[in-house]
Order: C-alpha cells, then sequence, then structure tokens
C-alpha cells in the first residue's frame, strides 16, 4: 500500500496550483498535507508540570498553548518560544481535566475544570510583569454549583461572557460572568444557580430500545464553530447527543431532576447501539471545523466518524431492532440491487482511475489467497470502496466488499465481524446470488453464536453453488453448532435460574464496575460536599485481588504491571430504592418503569461513516480524538501504548504513529494554522511535533525511528488488548486504582506507594 499515495495528492503539484488557483483553501489544504504528517518529529519537549498533563488547549490565533495538570497548576506556554511564560496555582484541590482561552478577551481570561467539582476563572492581565514562578493570585470567579467531576468546558466563538461545563453529576451548565464571579456549594444554600441548560441525571440509555433511566454522567461536550447553537455530548452510554440550545427549555436549579430534553440526534454505531453492556461509555466527542461532521472516542472501542447533516443523504439513519434485520435472510425477489451513488460529474481519468481499483482489488485478493497481512487486503479494499464507492460499478463494489468481509473475518480485530456483516449484506443487496456474500455472511454470524441465522444464509448458498462441498460441510456444523445450543438452552431453563454476569465467564473490568457504580449512585443534596471525595462514590467496598505473573494467555507481561482479577464485593448504604426513584424529585415509580417501556418510542440514530483502529482506549478516560487542519482532512487519537495514532478521514488509512508517552497519550490537538500537533499524557511533559523529519514514514521520526514492520505488530496488540479488555493495576487502594482509570496516576508512582 506505500505504492499507492494518499488522496491529497503530490504537496509540490498543489503548490504550483496556487500560481495558477487564487482560492483561499489551498492554503488550509497546506496546513495538514500527507507528506507532511509522514514527516512529523519531536521537536521540543515543554517542561513545568509536575504531575500528568490531562488539558492542552490552543488560543484562537495559535500564539499561546495552555495546560492543566494533577499538580493542579494552569500553565501557559509561548508557541514562538516553546517556552512557559506564566504557571498559575489555580487553588483546585483535585486533578485539572479541563482548560479554556475565553474567546474574544485578547486570551487574557482563561478558565480551568477540575475534578474537586469546581470551575475557576482567572484574568492573565494580573499576571503582567510577573514571571513564570511568581504564580499566586485570587481567581477572578469561582463556580461550585457541580457535585461530581468537571470533565470539559466548552466556549463559543465570538462570546466573551459564557463558558459551559459538563460534569459527571450528569449535568451540563452554562455560567455566565455577568451574573457573579462565584457560587455557593452544590445545595448549600436553597438561592442555588439556576445555571443547569442540560439535566441528563435520568438520561442514559443502556440500548436504543431501552427508555432514558439512570444517570448519564458527562465526559465530553463540544460547540460547533460553524453554528454554535449547536451542542454536542457524550457520556457514560454509548450514545452521543446533539442539542439546538435554541430549542432547549429555560436554565434550571438542579433541587429536581428533570426528564432529559429531547435531542437533534443520537449518534452511534448500529453495532454498539443494542449491546447494554455497563462499560461501554464515550471518552470524547468533537464537531469537525465545519460543522459537518462529529467524531465519536469510545472507551474499550475504536473511533468513530458520523454526519451531522442526515437529511443531505451521506449519513445513514437506524432504529431499534435494525441491526437485526442485517442477520435475517430475505430474498432478494429482482436479483440485483444497486446502493451506490453514481457520480454526476464526468472525469477525464475514469479509466485510470478504475485501472487503479482493478490493482487494488487484485492486491486485496492477493492477501487473502496469502493467508498473511490481512491489514494492507483490507486496506487497499478502503481505498476501493470508501475513495471511489460513487464512481466504480457494481461488480468491482461486489468483489471489493466479499473480499474485506473475508479478511475481516480472517483478522479478527475487535468488531470485525460485525464489519464484515455489514459488507456481506452490502454485497448481498447488489447480487442476491452472490455466493460469497451468503457464505461469509453465514460465517460471520457463526462467529457471534448466531447459529440460526447463520444456517438460514448457508442453506441459501448451498443452491448457488450445488457442487461445492465445503457449503454443505458448513451447513451441517452448523445443525450441530445450533442443536447444542438449543440443548444448553433447555439445560438452563431446567435449572431454573440464569448464572450472573459475575460466573458466565467475563469478568468485569475495572471500567465497567466503575461506571455501573456511577450510573447507578445519586447525588446527595441533603448537605454540604464531604471535603474529600476523590474517588466520587460513597459505596463501602470490599476488595480481593489476585495477581498472575505468568503470561498463560499469551498475553505479554508488561513492566511495572500487575495482572490479575478483580472481585469487589459492594455493600450500599440505602440503596434498595436506587433503581425506582430518584432524590429530590422521582424520575419514576417501578410501575411506571414498566408502562414507560412498554409506551417508549426509540429515536432514530445516525450511524458510523468511518471506522479508525489500530489504537488502544481502556486505561484512560479523558482520551481524546481530533480532527487535524483547517479542513480536518485527518483524524488522530491518543493511545494506551503510549503513541499517538493519525488517520486519513476519508478512507481510514493510518498514516502516521507518534511514539508521545512512556504510557498513555490522552491529548492530541492541531496548531490552528500551522502543521504542528501538540500531545501530552501520564508523563509531565506537553511533546511539539513538526514535519522537520528527513524521510517521510509511517513511523516518528524516519529512519531513526522504530522500523515500519512494528507497526503492525503494535496494532496487533492494542487489539489484542481491547479484546480481553483486561485492566492493568498497580496499586490495591481503591481510590489509586481509580486514579489511574482515569488517566491521573502515573503506573510508576503508584507502584512506589
Amino acid at each position: 500500500m506505500d505504492s499507492y499515495g494518499f488522496h491529497d495528492g503530490n504537496i509540490c503539484n498543489l503548490l504550483e496550483s496556487r500560481c495558477f488557483d487564487a482560492r483561499h483553501d489551498i492554503n488550509h489544504s497546506l496546513q495538514m498535507h500527507s507528506s507532511l504528517i509522514r514527516r512529523l518529529s519531536l521537536e521540543k519537549e515543554l517542561e513545568g508540570h509536575q504531575g500528568c498533563v490531562n488539558t492542552i488547549a490552543w488560543n484562537s490565533t495559535g500564539s499561546l498553548l495552555i495546560s492543566g495538570s494533577d499538580d493542579s497548576q494552569m500553565n501557559i506556554w509561548s508557541y514562538n518560544g516553546r517556552k512557559l511564560l506564566h504557571s498559575i496555582d489555580t487553588g483546585h484541590s483535585a486533578n485539572i481535566f479541563c482548560t479554556k482561552f475565553v474567546p474574544e478577551t485578547s486570551d487574557e481570561l482563561v478558565v480551568s475544570g477540575a475534578g474537586d467539582a469546581g470551575i475557576r476563572l482567572f484574568n492573565l492581565s494580573r499576571l503582567s510583569g510577573r514571571g513564570p514562578d511568581n504564580n499566586a493570585f485570587a481567581p477572578s470567579a469561582v463556580y461550585q454549583c457541580h457535585t461530581r467531576r468537571v470533565k470539559k468546558l466548552a466556549v463559543e466563538v465570538g462570546n466573551p461572557n459564557v463558558v459551559w461545563s459538563a460534569s459527571e453529576d450528569g449535568t451540563l451548565r452554562q455560567h455566565d460572568f455577568r451574573e457573579g464571579a462565584s457560587c455557593p456549594p452544590a445545595a448549600s444554600s436553597p438561592q442555588e444557580c439556576r445555571n443547569v441548560l442540560l439535566d441528563l441525571r435520568c438520561g442514559a440509555k443502556k440500548s436504543l430500545a431501552d427508555p432514558p433511566k439512570q444517570t448519564l454522567a458527562l465526559k465530553s461536550c463540544d460547540i460547533s464553530t460553524s453554528r454554535p447553537h449547536l451542542l454536542l455530548v457524550g457520556g457514560s452510554d454509548s450514545f452521543a447527543r446533539l442539542y439546538d440550545r435554541r430549542m432547549l427549555p429555560p436554565l434550571t436549579s438542579c433541587w429536581k431532576r428533570m426528564r432529559p430534553p429531547p435531542c437533534v440526534n443520537y449518534f452511534c454505531p448500529m453495532h454498539l447501539s443494542e449491546r447494554g453492556r455497563s462499560g461501554l461509555h464515550l471518552t470524547h466527542v468533537t464537531f469537525s471545523p465545519s460543522g459537518d461532521e462529529v467524531l465519536l472516542s469510545y472507551s474499550g472501542e475504536h473511533v468513530y466518524l458520523m454526519n451531522v447533516n442526515h437529511a443531505g443523504g451521506d449519513a445513514m439513519q437506524y432504529a431499534s431492532g435494525d441491526a437485526s434485520k442485517l442477520m435475517t435472510f430475505n430474498p432478494i425477489l429482482n436479483g440485483l440491487e444497486l446502493l451506490y451513488k453514481s457520480s454526476l460529474c464526468s472525469k477525464s481519468n475514469v479509466a485510470a482511475m478504475l485501472e487503479k481499483c482493478r490493482k487494488l482489488a487484485k492486491i486485496a485478493e492477493k492477501c487473502l489467497g496469502e493467508g498473511s497481512n490481512y491489514y494492507d487486503g483490507i486496506e487497499a479494499c478502503n481505498e476501493v470502496l470508501d475513495l471511489h464507492g460513487c464512481d466504480i460499478g457494481p461488480a468491482i463494489r461486489h468483489d471489493c466488499l466479499c473480499t474485506r468481509a473475508a479478511l475481516l473475518l480472517k483478522r479478527k480485530w475487535k468488531n470485525d465481524v460485525q464489519m464484515a456483516i455489514r459488507d456481506c449484506y452490502s454485497a448481498y443487496r447488489i447480487d442476491g446470488s452472490s455466493f460469497r456474500a451468503l457464505y461469509y455472511m453465514s460465517e460471520a454470524l457463526s462467529e457471534l453464536g448466531k447459529y440460526k441465522e447463520a444456517l438460514e444464509f448457508a442453506v441459501a448458498a448451498q443452491p448457488v453453488a450445488p457442487s461445492n462441498t465445503e457449503i454443505a460441510e458448513w451447513g451441517e456444523n452448523l445443525k450441530k453448532n445450533l442443536a447444542a445450543a438449543e440443548a444448553e438452552k433447555t439445560k438452563k431453563a431446567n435449572d431454573g435460574a440464569l448464572r450472573s454476569e459475575f460466573r458466565s465467564g467475563r469478568a468485569l473490568s475495572l471500567s465497567e464496575i466503575l461506571y455501573r457504580l456511577e450510573a447507578n449512585s445519586d447525588v446527595s443534596h441533603d448537605g454540604p460536599r464531604s471535603e474529600r471525595e476523590d474517588s466520587d462514590y460513597d459505596e463501602e467496598l470490599g476488595l480481593d485481588f489476585e495477581t498472575s505473573i505468568s503470561g498463560d494467555d499469551g498475553r505479554d507481561i508488561e513492566p511495572n504491571t500487575l495482572h490479575g482479577s478483580l472481585n469487589l464485593r459492594i455493600h450500599r448504604r440505602g440503596d434498595s430504592t436506587r433503581e425506582s426513584s430518584c432524590a429530590n424529585g422521582s424520575c419514576r415509580s417501578p410501575s411506571s418503569s414498566q408502562n414507560d417501556r412498554r409506551n417508549y418510542q426509540p429515536e432514530t440514530v445516525i450511524d458510523m461513516k468511518q471506522r479508525f483502529v489500530g489504537h488502544c482506549n481502556v486505561g484512560t478516560d479523558i482520551k481524546q480524538a481530533s480532527f487535524l487542519g483547517q479542513r480536518g482532512e485527518y483524524v488522530a487519537s491518543g493511545s494506551d501504548d503510549g503513541r499517538c495514532f493519525i488517520w486519513e478521514k476519508q478512507t481510514g488509512r493510518l498514516i502516521k504513529m507518534l511514539n508521545g508517552d512512556e504510557a498513555v497519550v490522552n491529548c492530541v490537538q492541531c496548531h490552528p494554522f500551522d502543521c504542528v500537533v501538540a500531545t501530552s499524557g501520564i508523563d509531565n511533559t506537553i511533546k511539539i511535533w513538526t514535519p522537520t523529519a528527513s524521510i517521510p514514514s509511517i513511523v516518528a521520526g524516519g529512519s531513526t525511528g522504530p522500523e515500519t514492520s512494528n507497526v503492525l505488530e503494535a496494532m496487533e496488540s492494542n487489539q489484542r488488548r481491547l479484546n480481553h479488555n483486561h485492566e492493568v493495576f498497580f496499586c490495591s487502594p481503591f481510590f489509586r486504582m481509580h486514579e489511574f482509570a482515569e488517566g491521573t496516576l502515573h503506573p510508576l508512582e503508584c507502584a512506589q506507594s
């Protein structure tokens, strides 16, 4: 695949075109060009924090960079000088998770949010003439109305008066600097602030078919720069939500829980919408620079791209039950149905494009036939289907869909089976007599344990290839598997009791335990906040931790880590009615909950249009996924292996991998105008990456970096971690493990404690 260039072409040709084409967006294309990204190399490490750097953000002009850390310091860095200008002692009593420059204030106002549930506003003009070490001064405003950690702040372009905060207490609040410089702690006064814009304490959904019920602990939010009335939020379930601020009810207090307001759109990949897995949640959501797309990053999952404007026809919408329809055999009577759009533009190089697609299809077929290098074969198919899918004919499209499905089934990365089902469905709709589509669909469904549905497709494939003995044997095996599954089901029914999740052979991960507790916990408004809320949970926990040093399951043993199983015995105080009622305003009674489920009409959801794979997002809860460049043509994400991954947005093709941290990269932010990327994570430094490598390469540093062959090894290692979803523990106290799960504790620091 290295012999095939990226879709943005040759940078020399682009530079020459500026002489003949005065279009404004030429410079935008030059900012993040593939040839520049492939030369990214570490230029500078910014030193000045004494803890993990959990947040970084540029100002609007790119002249300043702001960062927040576990050391409760907020640092201001000079872009031109690559040096520390100011280090502000914020006064936060817990880790800082988010920082922002307030727009239209000449970069004088900055705001921070932290794990102490507080938000603090500072005026940098008061630091005029001071050095970087003289940083003691009081904040201009302090907001303490949240009851859980503040995970994200959002600002509106052109608005110097308001900041929005998303918190794990399930509320998104709007703080207007003109209305007051401070507010009392939550529940400490009957005159509590009326600044709740979104009350989602009864807003989390276990699946698309279920009504919202539990607290949606908000992890991220963003405001569109092109349409600032649009607000995007994500939290402790699998659905991102898009709201129109003009259609939301007036601001309220949090004394009474409100039903979640209707949103404009839900976003979630179809295969994640009906699982109901408690550990699945979003860690980051963001708009593209144009505001037409959104990017979602999931814990224990991949990064996904969706369209905002579904009415334009480019985005696929689905409803509850549509996922099962993909897996149900329905004969196509007409024999041929085309699900692609022909390009309306006549192109002089159509023949060259088709020849390129045929060569890529042959590369994919060769990878499948040789039984190796499945990744390159899948990327070749992606290039054909995602980049030229509107221009190729049904024959090439069908063949590439079937080949990609077969490669995905061979590769077996996380959710590759679900992606193969999508491809088989599309191929079958193109050609209803396709043996490959029917056979691969049967194989994929068998991988999911859906033997009945798999048998239907296998039976349908037999008349298409009556001389094929392999499909007949496959059908017989499916019948045996189906009979065994039915026997096991009957045995369980006769026993009269189903095994619990803890005994079903799948151990709950730490993140699943944390978010199950969080979703079921309620915020108390009966008195002042506790002085110490490091763990954010009031439950009494009994902890058994059994370590294992041997790698008996074939996984690599990492240094400075303990691998094992975790058993938590959870005893909640006064928890018997939590599922049926909410403090300070009932969400619903047990009887009304049953009625709500029967009367609830599930919403339609916007499905994914691209998936980005290779990284790992399990260890921290603040991992970002970001668009790169003014046109957002590339996507980047941090990873638990200490790397930053950069993909081509249109095809999902990996273009660059940077070694950005000794442990975990959490934050990736692109400079507003230059080809410069800033990353941070568990290390106490910020890395600045510029296109200074002498040789373009997929790895950092060109020829001085790791060998290209190690790229696939790194991605496969990450996929093993995702598939196993095993958490890594570094110490026994629960609150210290919780700190590391949030990306706030260095493993060596914890091990030494």
